[in-house]
């Protein structure tokens, strides 16, 4: 298994999550326990750190890497239960700040059989969580045209949607779809048209991959959860790498950071109109040193928001 990997962001995250030496934090993407480690170097012995994930390759990395320190603890779940996971460790109302690191992570992609990856040739799966039964190549096997064409184009706005779902229902009438390149190929042959650095098939995977393991769904219930968990001064930090994603993550802290709009002369104290959070700056996104180290961080932007005392 591949424990190593390159977090995006590093230092950009660790600045903005401020991080307080007993201050309880949760890394809610544990990924390969990057930005975890960052994290845990920063705090002191009171300081605790809880990590998720549904991936059982990022759970053995964290048993790897932290078996024996005390201020951490993982547990196996999709960041959509913080809420619940915070209640069970009675922090919640107390953590001083929240990462949401989204998609999919390198080791992922370089893992042939978890299937996320047009460059790669393994099983069409895309599963985040093995333990889900719904593979890319069982969803594609008996989906309608309709519904393929509105994932690839609702999830990956991908153009060619209507004509790539028609040539995966008349491919499966002849044979299934059972690897990644089988479906890479497909698209090749269906696409008419290139984008310029882009592979034909980018559009199509990331779509199906959203859908299957419900990502947006997660990210709209994990980001109301996560602002509900923050004391007030905590943070929520988040790291997008699709435009889905990152308007989501936008329109959330932006309506958060936004007070009540109210008539003039009603009798309310100012307090009242205080807004529920605050951005910390604008979106951050790699320059061009992380960049040369790491290209796959080039679509990554970087979201801060505090909680206030409102």
């Amino acid at each position: 298994m591949t424990t190593t990997h390159i977090p995006v962001l590093l230092d950009e995250t660790l600045e903005a999550l401020a991080i307080k030496a007993d201050g309880i934090y949760i890394d809610a993407t544990f990924g390969r326990g990057g930005h975890s480690a960052a994290i845990l170097q920063r705090l002191g012995a009171q300081g605790r750190l809880i990590a998720i994930d549904r991936d059982a390759a990022a759970a053995e990395c964290a048993t790897q890497l932290f078996a024996n320190e005390p201020r951490f603890h993982f547990v196996r779940a999709g960041f959509a239960e913080l809420e619940s996971i915070a209640t069970q460790l009675a922090v919640a109302g107390r953590v001083a700040g929240v990462l949401l690191d989204l998609g999919v992570s390198s080791p992922q992609l370089d893992e042939a059989e978890r299937g996320f990856s047009f460059m790669r040739d393994g099983p069409l799966d895309m599963r985040m969580d093995q333990r889900e039964s719904m593979t890319a190549a069982a969803w594609l096997a008996q989906a309608s045209q309709a519904a393929i064409r509105d994932v690839l184009r609702d999830y990956g706005e991908e153009r060619f949607a209507g004509r790539i779902a028609g040539a995966i229902v008349n491919e499966r009438e002849e044979r299934p779809m059972l690897t990644t390149r089988d479906l890479t190929e497909l698209i090749e042959r269906t696409v008419p048209k290139r984008e310029p650095g882009k592979h034909p098939a980018t559009r199509t995977f990331q779509a199906l991959r959203i859908f299957l393991n419900r990502e947006l769904e997660q990210l709209e219930q994990a980001l109301q959860q996560a602002f509900r968990l923050l004391a007030p001064g905590g943070r929520l930090a988040v790291i997008s790498f699709h435009s889905l994603e990152d308007r989501m993550v936008k329109r959330f802290m932006r309506h958060q950071a936004t007070a009540d709009h109210l008539p003039k002369r009603l009798p309310v104290q100012h307090v009242a109109l205080l807004a529920p959070m605050r951005l910390i700056g604008k979106a951050i996104a790699p320059d061009a040193a992380e960049l040369a180290r790491n290209p796959r961080a080039r679509s990554a932007h970087l979201r801060v928001a505090e909680k206030t005392n409102a």
